[in-house]
């Protein structure tokens, strides 16, 4: 049965084909785009257009080049080396709290620019906080780790770590996990 299909269908398909590709040949086909033009040599009215504009003086332009002033010094790079090297000890603090054992990372941090906090800081400081709130106040986190008192304030705003919700059963019979 198949092949009857096929058969009948490749009838259809190929009836009056040659008529078809005659008619489609014939048809005026449409003309492609023209190129742009790269090829051509510039006019000789063109370029002297261009070498007039060229050479014409802009006065607005001028005026406002005249008003730039840059004052720029070199530095020399012992004097450079040294500014560096202060200006990164003194934005650095001595690490605070760092966790005993094995570190999985590749470099043992001994202190930390100021303004930052390594994540076992951070955790130790919002534990803190969330166990002692009266104790450990924004004002007091900012000043032990020596961060902004904004950014503190946002992170004990909006980091909340460890902070378990027990929703309560629908049915009295259902299995709940009991506080310790």
């Amino acid at each position: 049965m198949s092949s009857m299909g096929a058969r009948v269908v490749r009838m259809f398909r190929n009836f009056n084909l040659e008529n078809r590709v005659h008619r489609e040949i014939s048809k005026e086909k449409p003309r492609a785009a023209p190129r742009h033009e790269t090829n051509r040599p510039p006019s000789a009215e063109r370029s002297e257009a261009l070498e007039t504009a060229i050479k014409q003086k802009n006065d607005p332009l001028l005026s406002l080049l005249k008003s730039v002033y840059v004052e720029s010094k070199d530095p020399t790079a012992a004097e450079d080396s040294k500014d560096v090297a202060a200006d990164e000890e003194a934005e650095r603090r001595p690490l605070k709290f760092s966790l005993p054992g094995v570190t999985y990372s590749q470099v043992e941090l001994t202190d930390v620019p100021k303004g930052k906090l390594t994540i076992t800081e951070a955790l130790k400081a919002l534990g803190s906080h969330q166990r002692e709130p009266q104790t450990w106040t924004p004002g007091k986190i900012a000043q032990e780790y020596t961060l902004d008192l904004n950014d503190t304030k946002a992170l004990l705003k909006f980091f909340i770590p460890f902070q378990v919700h027990i929703i309560p059963p629908k049915t009295p019979k259902a299995k709940q996990i009991k506080d310790s």
